[in-house]
């Protein structure tokens, strides 16, 4: 694991974090915690949820499918309840599917960008009147194949894409009222993706090594070195960073 320091003080802001239960999610949700914010940290599964909040007191936990389209109003509507505000929204949460052409449905494509890209949208817009009281900020979680191609997983590279460009418009359209959205494009980090995506034990370690001898710097990244940069675009150290797609990677989008 790595040993990350808060890199600023976030005493008191109220921060929704999707995909807590895991990963990236799991990680951003402590080190806004860590950092002093109150956090709604949001996955499907409880016990995860549970294991996110052990020993972080800042962190509450909120179960919900985000597919759902009444989930979203239901989670801002939760952290309202409990702070009375919205400061942060983190779209962290997303599915990752292998999907090639030939065996493309219709059924697959639209869970997948239900999660992806409406879940995401219809939080932003949930949170939207709560973002523009405490001039508030997205971030939202792409990866570094939303701007490279990823043969057998096109979709999932598509619905990345989308959400880039999601970010880059709405930097444009809520500037006016002082909401900052920016993403984040981690390389392959170390979570329950793969496994999640239904693939055997033995493709999921193979796809690790492969993915690890095409990085640079030689390893996948740590999620508490991604989450260290969810949180620092959340600080006033950005606050003239919007509409930007920062890629942590190891250097893989230089190959």
């Amino acid at each position: 694991m790595v040993d990350q320091q808060p890199c600023a003080d976030l005493t008191g802001k109220a921060v929704i974090v999707t995909g807590a239960g895991s990963g990236i999610g799991r990680a951003a949700a402590r080190e806004f915690a860590r950092a002093g914010a109150r956090v709604l940290g949001v996955a499907r599964r409880l016990p995860t949820l549970e294991e996110t909040a052990d020993g972080h007191p800042g962190i509450a936990v909120h179960a919900a499918d985000l597919r759902d389209p009444d989930a979203s109003r239901q989670v801002v509507e939760a952290a309202v309840d409990r702070w009375g505000a919205v400061d942060v929204l983190v779209n962290n949460a997303g599915a990752t599917r292998r999907m090639p052409l030939a065996e493309v449905t219709a059924d697959g494509v639209a869970d997948l960008f239900a999660l992806n890209v409406t879940a995401p949208s219809l939080l932003a817009a949930a949170a939207l009147p709560h973002l523009r009281a405490t001039r508030g900020m997205i971030v939202n979680v792409s990866s570094t194949y939303g701007h490279r191609p990823l043969p057998g997983a096109a979709h999932y590279a598509a619905s990345k894409a989308a959400l880039e460009q999601l970010t880059r418009s709405w930097a444009l359209e809520l500037a006016a009222d002082g909401i900052r959205v920016n993403a984040l494009a981690p390389g392959p980090t170390e979570s329950q993706a793969l496994a999640a995506a239904g693939l055997p034990d033995d493709v999921v370690e193979q796809i690790k090594r492969d993915e690890a001898a095409r990085i640079p710097l030689g390893r996948r990244g740590a999620p508490e070195e991604v989450a260290a940069w969810i949180v620092h675009l959340a600080t006033p150290a950005t606050a003239w960073v919007t509409g930007q797609v920062i890629t942590v990677d190891g250097g893989l989008e230089l190959t």
